[in-house]
């Protein structure tokens, strides 16, 4: 059912072996050049070296369907090569052009965008020379419910007038972000999802001010997590995104592939803490035995296997769905997989990080910063506990369907 078409599986070999070749030897050469730098949102010049070197051998942009910005692959076709730039999930995505939120938004700009839009922004996000940032969560509100957005966008004339507050803007740190895309409320009258709209923001507009980075469980990351305030800043109504009341059903179309990559992404991140883990279990000795051979830890490798197929299987069976019979078809499936790939992956990492000892929860090792990078997956693109109220109230329907139709 999931049969993996001869053209991915032939890009898959690609990439694996310039993971193999490139990449992983590179995670030293990019934590060298950080520590050198003591500056947490430095651009290290080992990524544009590997971004140069993927784009030579093909392997860019291979999220994107449309096949004249990419490989045009489907889902289903993308998921096993998601997975694998997720092994190093601090270099790959980027080397490939395949990050979040570039990814969401270049398919908003895509679907969505002007012409000049595309022009202007969407090609060089395809180049890989700027990057991108997505400004819709709230400080003040529970932003879980995208119908809460208080920022106001005021039409004045042939323009709109935002103010607001808005982060965890992820990317807008990034030394190459230039552009935002941005959500506010344009009508507080309108029916409560046709009130908000979106709309592109360059990053250095006047009154556009990146107040500071959020850390995440002390972690600064690279393209950072901004607080941004908005005073007055005008923007062209021709920059509004599908027209005015379309924000909340952007948002939808924009979180579909986005989630899905997330939880691609995130099995690629469980593989990895399940090598460490072995590894370092074969590497350890107690009371004269290999770690490996402690039951316990058996059990947990055992286990991480398991729940790692499992995952793989449901984020497969997602990808199928959105493929053949749509995003909105596979609501469920998508929900059901964002909830499930990172709280598997935290407790494969956990226990990988017990494996290490006192070294896992260091720099030293990757686990400590894998596991508060897959941590806010359990909030980002919607908490757990949105998803899982959207899976109950389906199956409830379903059910409450079913007895009404046998009378």
């Amino acid at each position: 059912m999931f049969e993996i078409s001869d053209r991915a599986k032939a890009i898959e070999a690609e990439l694996l072996e310039f993971m193999d070749s490139f990449v992983y030897p590179a995670e030293a050469v990019y934590e060298q050049q950080m520590l050198e730098a003591r500056d947490p949102h430095h651009h290290p010049q080992i990524l544009e070296d590997l971004k140069d070197l993927a784009k030579q051998r093909g392997l860019w942009n291979l999220f994107h369907p449309h096949p004249d910005w990419g490989p045009g692959l489907t889902n289903l076709e993308y998921a096993p090569l998601c997975e694998i730039m997720g092994r190093s999930a601090f270099l790959a995505p980027e080397v490939f052009n395949c990050s979040a939120p570039d990814t969401g938004n270049m398919e908003v700009f895509t679907l969505f965008g002007s012409d000049e839009h595309k022009e202007r922004w969407l090609r060089p996000l395809l180049d890989g020379t700027i990057r991108s940032a997505f400004a819709m969560t709230e400080p003040a509100v529970a932003s879980s419910d995208a119908t809460n957005v208080e920022m106001s966008m005021v039409r004045d004339g042939d323009e709109y007038v935002l103010n607001g507050r808005k982060w965890f803007a992820s990317n807008a740190l990034h030394r190459n972000c230039k552009v935002l895309i941005v959500m506010g409320k344009t009508d507080p009258d309108a029916l409560p999802h046709r009130q908000q709209s979106m709309m592109v923001v360059p990053i250095d507009a006047p009154g556009v001010e990146v107040l500071r980075n959020l850390t995440v469980f002390g972690y600064a990351d690279r393209e950072g997590h901004a607080e941004i305030t908005f005073t007055d800043v005008r923007v062209p109504a021709k920059d509004v995104l599908k027209g005015e009341g379309e924000g909340f059903a952007i948002a939808q179309a924009r979180l579909g592939p986005g989630r899905i990559h997330h939880c691609m992404r995130t099995i690629g991140v469980a593989e990895r803490a399940l090598e460490l883990m072995c590894r370092r279990a074969d590497s350890r000795v107690t009371w004269g035995q290999p770690v490996s051979e402690r039951a316990n830890i058996q059990d947990w490798i055992a286990e991480a296997r398991i729940d790692i197929e499992m995952i793989r299987l449901l984020t497969l069976k997602a990808a199928y769905l959105m493929d053949t019979v749509g995003n909105k078809a596979a609501r469920t499936e998508i929900a059901a997989i964002k909830v499930a790939a990172p709280n598997i992956a935290l407790t494969i990492i956990d226990r990988a990080i017990q494996v290490h000892g006192a070294g896992g929860v260091t720099g030293d090792f990757p686990l400590a910063a894998a596991y508060a990078h897959v941590r806010t997956l359990r909030l980002a693109d919607g908490p757990d506990e949105v998803h899982k109220r959207a899976i109950a109230r389906q199956e409830l329907r379903r059910h409450r369907d079913t007895a009404e139709s046998r009378g």
